[in-house]
């Protein structure tokens, strides 16, 4: 063989086995299954509520790492998913609200599935993702496939116990449903359960399509209000062990605007708008609890056929809850605050690499998904157009005794008198957690500050600002180091 001509050959050769260990590479991604569950706060059996039915999730978590100090970026639908697919913090883009799109704010982002997609991802979703209500939508162009929402928001026909209730007005509109209802109905009556059917159609398709990665993000909507569910779920619980919230007082010294009103309850049939009676407090808590094991239930629902399609070995499983929500404590029920109950989520991730039937302590929140998922999957770190703000803790996911990060960060909005709006702009480190009051650009003494000790206590019964001064600079040093908050996207302040 002629010295030329061996040399093609064997560069040949060298080419065609690096394209196809380039191939294989590709291949080898697992896939990732993303399940975003709407106002869920860690009420959960592997997080030590004696009081959750929650099997299926807590298989899950015996599965992989359960990280018990995650946080959200905002304690808002909208803003926290916008975190989500972006890896950006609702301060650093301006968007607070629900209706407000966060492409108006980011125009060439790079979402998370769209970066999984760049490396040959099949990215689906399914359900509540991204927030689409209010006048919002979803981004088509972050989803290879049409994205599923089985008539989100709304059931074919409704239980006789959901068809009407005595009607209340909330902002000029006629309530008339109420907020929880239990009904002999199978769990495909409602959105999720018909979410979790085409799920697992989409999984069982996925083994003729072997040689592409998936990346499916599945959205269910419980336990979000109202709380209707299937009978049996309720059947689950034993109202009598539910025991009403005692600390019910605002924070002693807090700013009196740093509190909510808790207007989406109140928009039911039946909420007064003053404190609520105690027996329906325990309604309240059954039925947030009988719709956290409906989802529960639809969740096993997937897990099952995962295991069935024999994926469960390639996949990395993420179950994200978007944010938390009060149930009763400092009289508040619902999210839209800074305060622990509002702003700490579960977080669980299982599959190849990831240490299983772990618990991290370890501080993450909802903008470090983006660059850990990457990391897990396999992918370069991400390159974007917008500047990612989180940072990957996949080595945390594969050996839970390391560190993550000293601390997280999350804002609400308010409106203060005579300020318009402030946003409050939080710093949470392992013990404390201080909440920084102002007019974005305002001066720093201008601002109202709230520092709560959760070693001392971890209620919030009491504003320790003026008390632990050194405390509270410590922590404005650490805020400062983030970018100052944008206004609302769309407004002037």
């Amino acid at each position: 063989m002629p010295h030329q001509f061996r040399l093609i050959v064997q560069t040949g050769c060298l080419l065609g086995c690096l394209l196809a260990g380039s191939l294989v590479a590709e291949a080898a991604h697992p896939n990732v299954l993303l399940i975003c569950l709407d106002d869920l706060k860690p009420v959960l059996g592997c997080y030590g509520d004696p009081l959750a039915k929650t099997p299926n999730i807590d298989r899950l978590a015996r599965r992989g790492v359960t990280f018990e100090s995650a946080y959200c970026n905002q304690a808002l639908c909208s803003p926290s998913r916008n975190s989500l697919m972006t890896g950006m913090r609702p301060t650093s883009m301006g968007i607070y609200d629900l209706t407000t799109n966060f492409r108006q704010a980011l125009p060439d982002a790079v979402t998370l599935p769209q970066y999984f997609a760049r490396y040959g991802f099949r990215t689906e979703a399914l359900g509540k993702i991204l927030h689409t209500t209010n006048g919002n939508h979803e981004d088509a162009v972050s989803w290879t496939e049409p994205h599923f929402w089985s008539d989100i928001g709304s059931v074919p026909q409704r239980p006789s116990s959901d068809r009407k209730g005595p009607e209340r007005r909330q902002r000029g509109v006629v309530r008339s449903r109420p907020a929880v209802s239990s009904d002999e109905v199978p769990d495909n009556f409602y959105t999720d359960g018909r979410i979790a059917d085409e799920v697992i159609r989409r999984l069982r398709d996925a083994n003729s399509k072997s040689d592409v990665p998936l990346f499916v993000a599945v959205g269910f909507l419980k336990p979000h209000l109202p709380f209707h569910v299937p009978k049996r779920y309720w059947d689950m619980h034993d109202r009598s062990r539910f025991k009403p919230a005692q600390n019910l007082s605002d924070p002693e010294g807090a700013p009196k605007y740093a509190l909510t009103h808790s207007e989406e309850l109140r928009s039911y049939a039946g909420i007064p708008d003053g404190p609520l009676a105690v027996d329906l407090q325990r309604e309240l808590l059954h039925g947030y609890y009988a719709a956290v094991s409906y989802v529960d239930a639809q969740v096993g629902r997937v897990l099952d056929e995962l295991d069935r399609q024999n994926l469960a070995d390639k996949t990395i499983v993420v179950l994200w809850g978007d944010h938390g929500w009060h149930l009763g404590d400092h009289s508040l029920w619902g999210k839209k605050t800074n305060y622990e109950q509002a702003t700490r989520i579960p977080l669980i991730i299982a599959g190849p690499g990831i240490a299983q039937g772990e618990k991290s302590r370890g501080l993450v929140e909802t903008i470090d998904l983006y660059p850990t998922l990457a990391d897990l999957a396999g992918l370069p770190a991400p390159r974007v157009a917008q500047e990612l703000e989180g940072s990957s803790f996949a080595p945390t996911a594969r050996n839970p005794r390391l560190p993550t990060k000293q601390a997280v960060f999350h804002a609400y909005p308010r409106k203060r008198e005579g300020d318009g709006q402030v946003i409050g702009r939080a710093v949470r480190t392992e013990r404390y957690r201080l909440v920084e009051w102002k007019v974005p650009g305002a001066a720093p003494e201008t601002a109202d500050l709230e520092l709560y000790d959760y070693v001392s206590d971890v209620l919030e019964s009491r504003n320790l600002a003026t008390e632990k001064t050194a405390v509270v600079e410590k922590l404005r040093r650490l805020l400062a180091t983030q970018p100052e908050a944008k206004p609302q996207v769309g407004r002037k302040m």
